[in-house]
């Protein structure tokens, strides 16, 4: 199974937010390797972190709100 069609299964949604935690994930250790002040560095990596975590709890809650409603479907027939 190629990366590809592991991803064509997946819904638009989740695909955005794995491409935006990885785009977020990936500033992250690019910022925090790069050659600046520790302040500066601290905040910065602080915050890409932080928006990564955040995209990555929103998305738990996500499939978890799907999977309860996909329940209560089927147990609503």
């Amino acid at each position: 199974m190629s990366v590809r069609s592991a991803l064509e299964g997946v819904d638009t949604d989740t695909r955005i937010q794995y491409g935006l935690m990885g785009i977020f994930g990936s500033l992250c250790l690019i910022t925090a390797a790069a050659p600046i002040d520790l302040l500066p560095k601290a905040v910065i990596v602080s915050t890409l972190f932080g928006f990564t975590g955040g995209i990555w709890v929103a998305h738990l809650v996500q499939i978890v709100q799907e999977a309860a409603d996909r329940k209560r479907a089927v147990e609503g027939q």
